[in-house]
Parts: C-alpha cells; structure tokens; sequence
C-alpha cells in the first residue's frame, strides 16, 4: 500500500506541479523588509493550479515585480536568480519542467514529467526540492530615532584662532536606510525565511552601531571646519562620513546604507560652551587695533563711573589714574603698533594719561618713529637697540639747547644760525655759492 500511495502521490504531484505559476507581493510597508513571494490561485473555483506545492516553481513561471521591490529565486538554499526592475519576469531556468511551456515537443515534455515521477517516488511521493520567491524592500526605511545616552566626543577646529579642542556633545534626531545589496542581505541577515522579516527584528542593532559611528563620523566632519553648532545643515556630509565609517559592517556585510541623517539639536556642555566662548573672545586681542579699542571702551566706561563716584567725582579719578599706572598698557600705545596700515584720520588715540586726542593718521601715530632696527618707538631712544631718535631733516639745535625746524627758535625766538661760509648779499639772501641764488650778483 506504501508503494502504491507514493507511486500516486509522486504521478499527481508532478501533474500538479507542471502548470505555470503566477507569484506576486502586495505591497511592502514600512516596517516590512523581506517577504515570501506569493503564488496566485483564483477565490472563484476557477483555477486548476490548486494543488501544486507551494515551493516549487515550474519552468516558465511569471513573477511580477513592482517599483520599490527587488525579487530573488532561491532553489534548494541558493540563490539561482534576481531581479530589480519592475515588470514581468519568466522564470525559463527552473529543474521543475512544465508541461505548457518550452520549446521541446509536446511528446519530450510528456516524457521529461514521467521521468521526474521516478525521481519523487524515491521520496515517498514528494518533491524533494524547495525552490522560493522572495521579495526585499528597495524603499528608504524612514523615521528610526536615536539620540546620545552619554556625550559623544567632538574635535572643534578653528583655524582662524589656532584653536583645535576635544569637546563632549549631546544630539538626537532621525536617520534612514536603504537595502542596497538584496543579495548579501538575504545571505547575512533575514536566511530563508518563512514569515515576513520586519525592522524591528534589526533596527536595536543597528541604531546601537550608528551610535558608535558617530564618533569618527564627527570627527570627519570637524575637519572640514564644520562647527558643532552648524552640524544640522550639514547633514548630507555627516551622511557621508557615516556610510565611510560602517562601510565595513553595513555595506559590505549586510548590504544597507545610510540615506539620510537628520539632527534635531546638538549641544555642548556650558563648560565647554563657555571655553570656547572665552577662547575665541582672547584670540581677538591679538590685533592691537581690536584690544586698544577695547582699552578704549574701558576707559570710557571707568571714566564714567569715575564721574558717578559717591566720595566725589575727584577720588574716583584718582583710583583710574592709579589703576591706568598699574596696568602698564594703554590703548595709544596699542594703535601705535598698527604701522602703516592707514589708520583712518578720524581715529581717536588714547595717550598714556588716559585721555583722548584726535590722531593725524599715518603710519606710526603721533611722536612715533621707526628705528634703523625695525622697531616702532615713541621715545627719544630705540626701545630695542638703544639708538638715539634721528634728528628730522633739516632741523637745527638753538643755543638754549632746543630742537628746531624754522627759521627761529621755538623756546627763546633767536634766529637760526647761518651756515659755515654763507654770505650775505646785498639783496637780503643768504647764500654760500659764488654768486646769489636769487639775484646773481658775485659773492663780494
């Protein structure tokens, strides 16, 4: 009886293997990844392909793929075919003949089908074979949060500064991912399964690797100048960074990648907020112009608190000269070291007392003057090589001991002395040639 029941089962399965089969998949979801194909038998009593095996695909099958879908044909575990544009695929390289497609005859198929109900009676009557149709999500897979449980080191660089710090952010927001490799993910990932294999089965994994991604992913994108605070519009590159960083792990192992990166917030801690605030605030007094203004600004400020002084007006200007006397700095100073870089003429210059006097632009400020050596100095003697101030040209030394530059001497009004081996001429002028510069006449 055992031999007779397989010989029959084996006979009506090969009968009702040979029709060909029609597979599809209703539409993919968001959470669904991977899904069983599915083999179209009519609800209206129609259809004679009722009995065939569910996992057996005869030769000359129509599998139906839509956009968003990429199909595989797996045959006894391995994958035998694939397929990722949409449309209508026949399946002509099925070992399951079908007794209703080929080119041979209709006497060789006949004979082919009566061969492989020897092969099923060996099995008791059944196929032996599994064959299946499988179809993956090519869609973005939207909407999967994350968000730092502990700070996540980022490298601030601000060439502008010379600053280069470690700090410690904080962010969260959305990411998406796209299966890119059907082929490796159905080897490394979902298997040959049965039910449908949703997101949720990996997404733990997932968020928890991107999370540790995110790491060097910042630290790519720090050296590119990119801010921590201006990391959200510059998700495109984080995106980037992250595919670079876990393309060994996604990519290549299980066939996904990032598609996008969103970020919501991203925040230092104050302290480090703080730092860099104060980093960035000193880095500024390195141009002079920018600390004597600041100088200037507090001066003003003490000027005016000075004045508000509840001992009086007079004490409260005391203390500001005695504390612009111990800080040894002052803004004119400070403008004084700009050079010649066209100071405008409306510049104001601070002088040493604390006061405020308009400048007459130039390179080196007011009573400014630049040595043989380099050095800028406002007094009468090189504050780098010791130097004496060179005297302006054409100036003259008057008998009092006083420097001048006209005609007569500024601190007691005698005249300027004529040069060794002048002569007057009749005429007034002073001359020490042979003949006057301005009437001709011949030195007497």
């Amino acid at each position: 009886m055992g031999l007779l029941k397989a010989g029959a089962g084996a006979l009506g399965g090969v009968l009702a293997d040979s029709w060909r089969d029609y597979f599809y998949c209703d539409a993919l979801n968001a959470d669904t990844l991977v899904v069983k194909g599915t083999k179209r038998t009519s609800d209206k009593g129609r259809s004679s392909n009722t009995k065939g095996e569910s996992n057996i695909i005869s030769d000359g099958s129509i599998i139906a793929v839509a956009d968003g879908q990429y199909m595989i044909i797996v045959e006894q575990g391995a994958i035998v075919d694939a397929c990722g544009e949409p449309g209508e695929f026949v399946f002509d390289n099925s070992s399951e003949p079908s007794l209703f497609f080929g080119d041979d005859k209709i006497t060789d198929r006949i004979k082919t089908a009566f061969e492989r109900v020897g092969g099923r009676f060996t099995f008791g009557g059944d196929t032996g074979k599994d064959q299946r149709v499988y179809f993956f999500n090519k869609k973005e897979i939207i909407g999967n949060k994350y968000g730092t449980a502990t700070p996540v080191p980022f490298r601030v660089v601000d060439a502008n500064i010379g600053l280069d710090v470690d700090i410690s952010v904080r962010c969260n927001g959305e990411y998406s991912y796209k299966i890119t490799d059907p082929l490796l993910f159905y080897k490394n990932v979902c298997g040959n399964v049965e039910e449908p294999y949703t997101r949720d089965k990996i997404d733990s994994q997932l968020k928890s690797e991107l999370l540790t991604a995110l790491q060097p992913a910042f630290a790519k994108i720090s050296a590119m100048g990119v801010r921590y605070s201006a990391v959200p519009a510059h998700t495109t590159e984080l995106a980037d960074a992250l595919n670079e960083v876990l393309s060994e792990k996604w990519a290549d192992l299980r066939g996904i990648e990032v598609a996008s990166f969103g970020v919501n917030t991203i925040a230092a801690s104050e302290e480090d907020e703080r730092m860099i605030k104060d980093l960035q605030k000193a880095a500024v007094m390195r141009d002079p112009a920018m600390a004597a203004a600041n100088i200037a600004a507090a001066q003003s400020d003490a000027m005016r608190t000075a004045a508000a002084n509840e001992s009086g007006a007079m004490a409260g200007f005391m203390g500001m000269g005695m504390a612009n006397m111990a800080g040894g700095m002052n803004a004119g100073s400070l403008f004084n070291q700009q050079g010649g870089g066209g100071t405008p003429q409306s510049q104001y210059n601070v002088a040493a007392g604390g006061g405020f006097a308009t400048g007459n632009g130039g390179g080196n400020g007011e009573g400014g003057w630049t040595c043989s050596c380099g050095a800028q100095n406002t007094g009468k003697f090189c504050s780098n090589c010791g130097s004496p101030k060179p005297a302006p040209a054409g100036s003259w030394t008057c008998s009092c001991g006083a420097e001048n530059t006209g005609k007569f001497c500024s601190n007691c009004g005698s005249p300027k002395p004529a040069p060794a081996g002048s002569w007057t001429c009749s005429c007034g002028a002073q001359n020490t040639g042979a003949f006057c510069g301005n009437c001709g006449s011949k030195r007497p």
